[in-house]
Protein backbone atom coordinates (compact mmCIF):
# COMPACT_ATOMS: atom_id res chain seq x y z
CA UNK A 1 0.00 0.00 0.00
CA UNK A 2 1.34 3.62 -1.06
CA UNK A 3 1.55 5.93 1.59
CA UNK A 4 2.09 9.68 2.08
CA UNK A 5 5.19 10.03 1.65
CA UNK A 6 5.22 8.33 -2.01
CA UNK A 7 2.17 10.30 -3.00
CA UNK A 8 4.47 13.44 -1.80
CA UNK A 9 7.35 11.93 -4.14
CA UNK A 10 5.14 11.21 -6.72
CA UNK A 11 3.90 15.13 -6.85
CA UNK A 12 7.69 16.29 -6.92
CA UNK A 13 8.18 13.43 -9.44
CA UNK A 14 5.35 14.88 -11.87
CA UNK A 15 5.57 18.53 -11.13
CA UNK A 16 5.34 20.87 -13.91
CA UNK A 17 3.97 18.06 -16.34
CA UNK A 18 0.75 17.86 -14.86
CA UNK A 19 -1.85 20.24 -14.81
CA UNK A 20 -2.72 21.81 -11.62
CA UNK A 21 -6.60 21.51 -11.94
CA UNK A 22 -9.09 24.35 -10.69
CA UNK A 23 -11.29 23.93 -7.61
CA UNK A 24 -13.48 26.25 -7.22
CA UNK A 25 -16.97 27.46 -5.52
CA UNK A 26 -19.80 26.78 -7.45
CA UNK A 27 -22.85 29.43 -6.92
CA UNK A 28 -24.99 28.16 -9.43
CA UNK A 29 -25.96 24.84 -7.70
CA UNK A 30 -27.26 26.56 -4.17
CA UNK A 31 -30.71 25.37 -4.83
CA UNK A 32 -30.05 21.94 -5.84
CA UNK A 33 -27.43 21.24 -3.39
CA UNK A 34 -27.55 22.91 0.51
CA UNK A 35 -24.29 22.99 1.15
CA UNK A 36 -20.98 25.20 -0.12
CA UNK A 37 -20.13 23.17 -3.02
CA UNK A 38 -16.63 23.39 -5.01
CA UNK A 39 -15.98 21.38 -7.84
CA UNK A 40 -12.40 19.62 -8.98
CA UNK A 41 -12.07 19.69 -12.82
CA UNK A 42 -10.00 17.30 -13.38
CA UNK A 43 -11.65 17.37 -17.07
CA UNK A 44 -9.43 19.93 -17.58
CA UNK A 45 -6.11 17.96 -17.84
CA UNK A 46 -4.34 17.88 -21.06
CA UNK A 47 -5.98 14.12 -22.07
CA UNK A 48 -9.29 14.94 -20.25
CA UNK A 49 -8.97 12.75 -16.99
CA UNK A 50 -6.95 12.05 -14.07
CA UNK A 51 -5.20 10.03 -15.68
CA UNK A 52 -2.60 11.48 -15.98
CA UNK A 53 -1.58 11.71 -12.79
CA UNK A 54 -0.86 7.63 -11.90
CA UNK A 55 0.16 6.76 -15.73
CA UNK A 56 3.31 9.01 -15.32
CA UNK A 57 4.27 8.56 -12.14
CA UNK A 58 3.89 4.73 -13.30
CA UNK A 59 6.34 5.97 -16.83
CA UNK A 60 8.84 8.11 -14.49
CA UNK A 61 10.13 4.71 -12.45
CA UNK A 62 10.42 2.19 -15.92
CA UNK A 63 14.43 1.45 -16.20
CA UNK A 64 15.99 2.76 -19.02
CA UNK A 65 16.13 -0.70 -20.67
CA UNK A 66 12.34 -1.06 -20.04
CA UNK A 67 11.53 2.27 -22.02
CA UNK A 68 13.38 0.69 -24.69
CA UNK A 69 10.85 -2.49 -24.60
CA UNK A 70 8.05 -0.19 -24.32
CA UNK A 71 5.09 -0.57 -22.47
CA UNK A 72 1.41 -2.16 -22.19
CA UNK A 73 -1.94 -1.44 -20.65
CA UNK A 74 -5.76 -1.88 -21.32
CA UNK A 75 -8.11 0.83 -20.97
CA UNK A 76 -11.72 2.10 -21.80
CA UNK A 77 -9.95 4.96 -22.95
CA UNK A 78 -9.18 7.85 -20.24
CA UNK A 79 -5.92 5.86 -18.70
CA UNK A 80 -4.98 4.72 -22.21
CA UNK A 81 -4.91 8.69 -23.69
CA UNK A 82 -3.02 9.21 -20.00
CA UNK A 83 -0.44 6.48 -20.88
CA UNK A 84 0.17 7.00 -24.53
CA UNK A 85 0.17 10.97 -24.34
CA UNK A 86 3.36 10.59 -21.52
CA UNK A 87 4.90 7.70 -23.30
CA UNK A 88 5.10 9.62 -26.87
CA UNK A 89 6.39 12.59 -24.54
CA UNK A 90 9.30 10.42 -22.69
CA UNK A 91 9.66 8.29 -25.88
CA UNK A 92 8.25 5.30 -24.82
CA UNK A 93 6.82 2.65 -27.25
CA UNK A 94 3.48 2.44 -25.99
CA UNK A 95 0.73 -0.38 -27.00
CA UNK A 96 -2.90 -0.27 -25.82
CA UNK A 97 -6.04 -2.64 -25.18
CA UNK A 98 -9.40 -1.45 -25.38
CA UNK A 99 -12.63 -2.79 -25.86
CA UNK A 100 -14.05 -2.86 -28.99
CA UNK A 101 -17.15 -0.88 -27.15
CA UNK A 102 -14.88 1.93 -26.40
CA UNK A 103 -16.33 5.32 -27.27
CA UNK A 104 -14.43 6.59 -30.63
CA UNK A 105 -13.45 9.80 -29.40
CA UNK A 106 -11.31 8.00 -26.91
CA UNK A 107 -9.84 5.70 -29.61
CA UNK A 108 -9.19 7.92 -32.22
CA UNK A 109 -7.39 10.30 -29.56
CA UNK A 110 -5.04 7.33 -28.45
CA UNK A 111 -4.03 6.63 -31.52
CA UNK A 112 -3.38 10.40 -32.15
CA UNK A 113 -1.05 10.44 -29.11
CA UNK A 114 1.32 7.43 -30.53
CA UNK A 115 0.36 4.51 -29.36
CA UNK A 116 -0.42 0.99 -31.10
CA UNK A 117 -4.21 0.62 -30.59
CA UNK A 118 -5.63 -3.06 -30.51
CA UNK A 119 -9.04 -3.14 -29.86
CA UNK A 120 -10.47 -6.98 -27.95
CA UNK A 121 -13.37 -7.87 -26.68
CA UNK A 122 -16.43 -6.19 -25.36
CA UNK A 123 -15.94 -5.41 -22.22
CA UNK A 124 -12.91 -4.19 -20.17
CA UNK A 125 -12.12 -7.73 -18.33
CA UNK A 126 -11.19 -9.11 -22.14
CA UNK A 127 -9.12 -5.99 -22.68
CA UNK A 128 -6.81 -6.92 -19.93
CA UNK A 129 -6.61 -10.28 -20.61
CA UNK A 130 -5.78 -9.95 -24.02
CA UNK A 131 -3.29 -7.31 -22.89
CA UNK A 132 -1.70 -9.64 -20.19
CA UNK A 133 -1.54 -12.05 -23.07
CA UNK A 134 0.40 -9.72 -25.21
CA UNK A 135 2.41 -8.54 -22.15
CA UNK A 136 3.90 -12.35 -21.62
CA UNK A 137 4.37 -12.50 -25.23
CA UNK A 138 6.68 -9.28 -25.99
CA UNK A 139 8.13 -9.09 -22.79
CA UNK A 140 6.27 -5.77 -22.38
CA UNK A 141 5.86 -3.55 -19.16
CA UNK A 142 2.27 -3.74 -17.69
CA UNK A 143 0.83 -0.23 -16.57
CA UNK A 144 -1.92 -0.99 -15.14
CA UNK A 145 -5.28 1.50 -14.77
CA UNK A 146 -5.51 1.47 -11.14
CA UNK A 147 -4.27 -1.56 -9.29
CA UNK A 148 -0.65 -0.39 -9.07
CA UNK A 149 0.78 1.23 -5.81
CA UNK A 150 2.93 3.90 -8.40
CA UNK A 151 -0.52 4.40 -10.05
CA UNK A 152 -2.39 5.14 -6.92
CA UNK A 153 0.48 7.49 -5.67
CA UNK A 154 -0.13 9.28 -8.44
CA UNK A 155 -4.04 9.72 -8.68
CA UNK A 156 -2.88 10.71 -4.89
CA UNK A 157 -1.60 14.11 -5.46
CA UNK A 158 -5.13 15.29 -6.56
CA UNK A 159 -5.96 14.58 -2.65
CA UNK A 160 -2.53 17.36 -2.19
CA UNK A 161 -4.11 19.60 -4.40
CA UNK A 162 -7.54 19.73 -2.33
CA UNK A 163 -5.53 19.95 0.87
CA UNK A 164 -4.02 23.36 -0.12
CA UNK A 165 -7.11 24.66 -2.43
CA UNK A 166 -9.91 23.35 0.26
CA UNK A 167 -7.77 23.47 3.59
CA UNK A 168 -11.37 23.49 5.27
CA UNK A 169 -12.92 20.33 2.92
CA UNK A 170 -15.41 18.75 4.67
CA UNK A 171 -16.73 16.00 2.22
CA UNK A 172 -15.06 14.62 -0.91
CA UNK A 173 -17.17 13.23 -3.48
CA UNK A 174 -15.46 10.97 -6.09
CA UNK A 175 -16.47 8.03 -8.96
CA UNK A 176 -15.37 4.54 -8.24
CA UNK A 177 -14.17 2.47 -11.20
CA UNK A 178 -11.39 -0.11 -10.25
CA UNK A 179 -10.74 2.73 -7.49
CA UNK A 180 -7.69 4.05 -8.16
CA UNK A 181 -8.42 7.95 -8.24
CA UNK A 182 -10.68 7.63 -4.66
CA UNK A 183 -8.15 5.32 -3.03
CA UNK A 184 -5.26 7.74 -3.48
CA UNK A 185 -7.02 10.89 -2.83
CA UNK A 186 -8.66 9.40 0.51
CA UNK A 187 -5.41 8.12 1.43
CA UNK A 188 -3.00 11.74 0.77
CA UNK A 189 -6.64 14.11 2.38
CA UNK A 190 -7.33 11.97 5.19
CA UNK A 191 -3.55 11.18 6.17
CA UNK A 192 -3.24 15.18 6.34
CA UNK A 193 -6.66 15.95 7.45
CA UNK A 194 -8.47 12.26 9.41
CA UNK A 195 -11.66 14.29 9.53
CA UNK A 196 -12.87 14.59 6.05
CA UNK A 197 -15.64 12.06 4.62
CA UNK A 198 -15.30 10.06 1.47
CA UNK A 199 -18.22 9.28 -0.48
CA UNK A 200 -17.33 7.13 -3.19
CA UNK A 201 -19.94 7.17 -5.99
CA UNK A 202 -20.70 3.86 -8.62
CA UNK A 203 -23.34 3.31 -11.38
CA UNK A 204 -25.57 1.11 -11.73
CA UNK A 205 -24.05 -0.72 -14.77
CA UNK A 206 -21.14 -1.84 -12.41
CA UNK A 207 -21.37 -1.28 -8.70
CA UNK A 208 -18.52 -3.69 -7.55
CA UNK A 209 -17.49 -1.70 -5.03
CA UNK A 210 -21.02 -0.94 -3.53
CA UNK A 211 -21.47 -4.69 -3.72
CA UNK A 212 -18.22 -5.47 -2.00
CA UNK A 213 -18.39 -3.35 1.11
CA UNK A 214 -21.67 -5.12 1.79
CA UNK A 215 -20.10 -8.33 0.96
CA UNK A 216 -16.73 -7.54 3.06
CA UNK A 217 -14.56 -9.00 -0.14
CA UNK A 218 -13.95 -8.09 -3.56
CA UNK A 219 -17.24 -8.95 -5.28
CA UNK A 220 -17.54 -9.44 -9.40
CA UNK A 221 -20.40 -7.96 -11.38
CA UNK A 222 -21.27 -8.93 -14.70
CA UNK A 223 -21.11 -4.86 -16.06
CA UNK A 224 -23.94 -3.13 -18.98
CA UNK A 225 -24.04 -0.09 -21.45
CA UNK A 226 -23.85 2.73 -19.38
CA UNK A 227 -22.81 6.81 -20.06
CA UNK A 228 -20.60 6.00 -17.52
CA UNK A 229 -18.15 3.76 -19.38
CA UNK A 230 -15.38 5.33 -17.45
CA UNK A 231 -16.19 3.88 -14.18
CA UNK A 232 -17.84 0.55 -15.37
CA UNK A 233 -15.58 -1.83 -14.64
CA UNK A 234 -16.30 -5.78 -13.42
CA UNK A 235 -14.38 -5.24 -9.95
CA UNK A 236 -11.86 -2.93 -7.64
CA UNK A 237 -8.36 -3.88 -7.45
CA UNK A 238 -6.91 -6.00 -5.13
CA UNK A 239 -4.87 -3.01 -3.69
CA UNK A 240 -7.36 -0.35 -3.95
CA UNK A 241 -9.97 -2.07 -1.88
CA UNK A 242 -8.63 -2.52 1.50
CA UNK A 243 -7.64 1.30 1.08
CA UNK A 244 -11.13 1.88 0.32
CA UNK A 245 -12.45 0.13 2.78
CA UNK A 246 -10.55 2.34 5.95
CA UNK A 247 -10.73 5.39 3.86
CA UNK A 248 -13.90 5.63 2.88
CA UNK A 249 -16.55 5.98 5.11
CA UNK A 250 -19.87 5.18 2.24
CA UNK A 251 -20.57 4.30 -0.97
CA UNK A 252 -23.40 5.32 -3.50
CA UNK A 253 -25.25 4.36 -6.41
CA UNK A 254 -26.70 6.63 -9.15
CA UNK A 255 -28.51 5.73 -12.08
CA UNK A 256 -28.54 6.47 -16.33
CA UNK A 257 -31.33 9.22 -15.89
CA UNK A 258 -29.33 10.92 -12.61
CA UNK A 259 -25.82 11.14 -14.71
CA UNK A 260 -27.57 12.39 -17.99
CA UNK A 261 -29.25 14.82 -15.97
CA UNK A 262 -26.17 15.82 -14.12
CA UNK A 263 -24.21 16.21 -17.43
CA UNK A 264 -26.83 18.86 -18.86
CA UNK A 265 -26.86 20.40 -15.36
CA UNK A 266 -22.88 21.21 -15.84
CA UNK A 267 -23.25 22.20 -19.46
CA UNK A 268 -25.98 24.71 -18.87
CA UNK A 269 -25.01 26.18 -15.52
CA UNK A 270 -21.05 25.50 -15.04
CA UNK A 271 -20.53 25.51 -18.48
CA UNK A 272 -18.12 22.89 -18.54
CA UNK A 273 -17.99 19.13 -20.55
CA UNK A 274 -17.99 16.25 -18.67
CA UNK A 275 -18.38 12.68 -19.43
CA UNK A 276 -20.44 10.67 -17.53
CA UNK A 277 -18.17 8.89 -15.08
CA UNK A 278 -17.41 12.62 -14.08
CA UNK A 279 -20.77 13.86 -13.27
CA UNK A 280 -21.63 10.61 -11.37
CA UNK A 281 -20.40 12.93 -7.97
CA UNK A 282 -23.13 15.51 -9.45
CA UNK A 283 -25.50 13.29 -9.86
CA UNK A 284 -25.66 11.74 -6.28
CA UNK A 285 -25.58 15.21 -4.95
CA UNK A 286 -28.31 16.20 -7.20
CA UNK A 287 -30.63 12.88 -6.30
CA UNK A 288 -29.72 12.97 -2.60
CA UNK A 289 -28.16 10.04 -1.84
CA UNK A 290 -24.85 12.07 -0.39
CA UNK A 291 -25.97 13.26 3.02
CA UNK A 292 -24.31 17.36 3.17
CA UNK A 293 -25.19 20.33 5.34
CA UNK A 294 -25.49 23.70 4.48
CA UNK A 295 -22.33 24.69 6.40
CA UNK A 296 -20.26 22.25 5.15
CA UNK A 297 -17.55 22.51 2.11
CA UNK A 298 -18.13 19.72 -0.06
CA UNK A 299 -16.12 18.93 -3.35
CA UNK A 300 -17.45 17.16 -5.93
CA UNK A 301 -14.63 15.66 -8.39
CA UNK A 302 -15.39 15.80 -12.12
CA UNK A 303 -13.10 13.16 -13.00
CA UNK A 304 -12.84 13.40 -16.96
CA UNK A 305 -14.49 15.44 -19.81
CA UNK A 306 -14.06 12.55 -22.91
CA UNK A 307 -17.47 12.77 -24.18
CA UNK A 308 -18.32 11.02 -27.46
CA UNK A 309 -19.59 13.62 -29.74
CA UNK A 310 -21.85 10.92 -31.70
CA UNK A 311 -23.51 10.43 -27.89
CA UNK A 312 -23.53 14.25 -27.04
CA UNK A 313 -27.32 14.87 -28.67
CA UNK A 314 -28.78 11.74 -27.03
CA UNK A 315 -27.58 12.75 -23.63
CA UNK A 316 -28.62 15.76 -23.72
CA UNK A 317 -31.95 14.35 -24.66
CA UNK A 318 -31.98 12.03 -22.07
CA UNK A 319 -31.36 14.76 -19.16
CA UNK A 320 -34.06 17.35 -20.70
CA UNK A 321 -36.51 14.16 -20.85
CA UNK A 322 -35.56 13.50 -16.90
CA UNK A 323 -35.92 17.26 -16.28
CA UNK A 324 -39.16 17.30 -17.63
CA UNK A 325 -37.93 19.59 -20.39
CA UNK A 326 -38.84 17.20 -23.33
CA UNK A 327 -42.02 15.73 -23.23
CA UNK A 328 -44.21 12.95 -25.10
CA UNK A 329 -48.06 13.35 -25.29
CA UNK A 330 -50.26 10.50 -26.54
CA UNK A 331 -53.62 12.59 -27.80
CA UNK A 332 -56.70 10.91 -29.06
CA UNK A 333 -59.25 13.52 -31.15
CA UNK A 334 -62.13 13.27 -33.54
CA UNK A 335 -60.33 12.82 -37.08
CA UNK A 336 -61.92 15.93 -38.59
CA UNK A 337 -60.29 18.99 -40.68
CA UNK A 338 -58.82 22.18 -37.99
CA UNK A 339 -58.53 19.27 -34.76
CA UNK A 340 -54.80 19.15 -35.10
CA UNK A 341 -54.79 23.20 -35.72
CA UNK A 342 -57.10 23.36 -32.41
CA UNK A 343 -54.41 21.34 -30.53
CA UNK A 344 -51.25 22.75 -31.76
CA UNK A 345 -52.57 26.52 -30.73
CA UNK A 346 -53.17 25.07 -27.07
CA UNK A 347 -50.07 24.15 -26.99
CA UNK A 348 -48.95 27.32 -28.60
CA UNK A 349 -50.82 29.11 -26.15
CA UNK A 350 -49.77 26.96 -22.77
CA UNK A 351 -46.20 28.46 -23.85
CA UNK A 352 -44.49 24.61 -24.73
CA UNK A 353 -43.23 24.34 -28.09
CA UNK A 354 -44.07 21.38 -30.89
CA UNK A 355 -40.46 20.13 -31.97
CA UNK A 356 -42.54 16.95 -33.95
CA UNK A 357 -45.94 15.26 -34.35
CA UNK A 358 -46.73 11.99 -35.72
CA UNK A 359 -50.27 10.46 -37.16
CA UNK A 360 -51.61 6.91 -36.12
CA UNK A 361 -54.88 6.02 -37.41
CA UNK A 362 -54.75 2.36 -38.02
CA UNK A 363 -52.31 0.40 -35.65
CA UNK A 364 -53.87 2.84 -32.95
CA UNK A 365 -56.34 1.55 -30.21
CA UNK A 366 -58.81 4.17 -31.30
CA UNK A 367 -62.04 4.23 -32.63
CA UNK A 368 -63.04 4.74 -36.76
CA UNK A 369 -63.65 8.36 -36.42
CA UNK A 370 -60.82 9.34 -34.23
CA UNK A 371 -57.01 9.82 -34.65
CA UNK A 372 -53.99 9.64 -32.30
CA UNK A 373 -51.48 12.21 -32.16
CA UNK A 374 -48.07 11.60 -30.88
CA UNK A 375 -46.63 15.25 -30.09
CA UNK A 376 -42.81 15.76 -28.74
CA UNK A 377 -42.71 19.15 -27.03
CA UNK A 378 -40.24 21.10 -25.84
CA UNK A 379 -41.18 22.70 -22.39
CA UNK A 380 -39.93 24.55 -19.15
CA UNK A 381 -40.17 21.29 -16.71
CA UNK A 382 -42.24 18.71 -14.91
CA UNK A 383 -44.67 21.14 -13.74
CA UNK A 384 -45.14 22.98 -17.11
CA UNK A 385 -46.13 19.04 -18.74
CA UNK A 386 -48.71 18.58 -15.58
CA UNK A 387 -50.17 22.53 -16.46
CA UNK A 388 -50.13 21.38 -20.24
CA UNK A 389 -51.88 18.11 -19.23
CA UNK A 390 -54.26 19.59 -16.88
CA UNK A 391 -55.10 22.82 -19.72
CA UNK A 392 -55.80 19.54 -22.52
CA UNK A 393 -58.41 17.87 -20.32
CA UNK A 394 -60.38 20.63 -18.79
CA UNK A 395 -61.29 21.20 -23.15
CA UNK A 396 -62.04 17.69 -23.11
CA UNK A 397 -58.95 16.51 -25.21
CA UNK A 398 -57.80 12.45 -23.87
CA UNK A 399 -53.98 12.87 -23.51
CA UNK A 400 -51.59 10.90 -21.43
CA UNK A 401 -47.40 11.66 -21.29
CA UNK A 402 -45.93 8.18 -22.72
CA UNK A 403 -43.18 6.87 -20.31
CA UNK A 404 -39.93 6.02 -21.00
CA UNK A 405 -38.97 2.67 -20.93
CA UNK A 406 -37.49 1.18 -17.85
CA UNK A 407 -33.83 0.14 -18.14
CA UNK A 408 -32.50 -2.82 -16.43
CA UNK A 409 -29.40 -3.82 -14.26
CA UNK A 410 -26.31 -5.45 -13.36
CA UNK A 411 -26.27 -8.34 -11.14
CA UNK A 412 -23.48 -9.84 -9.16
CA UNK A 413 -21.75 -12.39 -11.38
CA UNK A 414 -21.53 -15.84 -9.94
Amino acid sequence: MPTLADIQAARERTRGEIVLTPCTRSLVFRDLVDADLHFKFENLHRTGSFKERGALNRLLHLTEEERVTGVITASAGNHAQAVAFHALRLGIPATVVMPETTPLVKVQNTRRHGATVILHGQRFSEAIEESRRLQAERGLVMIHAYDDDLVIAGQGTLGLELAEQVPDVAVVVVPIGGGGIISGTALALRSLKPEVRFVGVEVEAAPSAYLSRQAGRIVEVETSETLADGIAVKRLGDRTFPIIEEHVGEIVVVGEEEIARAILLLLEREKTVVEGAGASTLAALLSGKVRVAPHEKVVAVLCGGNIDVNMVSRIIDRGLVDDGRLARLRVTVRDRPGSLARLTALVAKAGANVLEVAHQREFADISVGEVEIVMHLETRGRDHVEELLVQMRALGVQVEEMAVPSRRHPRPAS
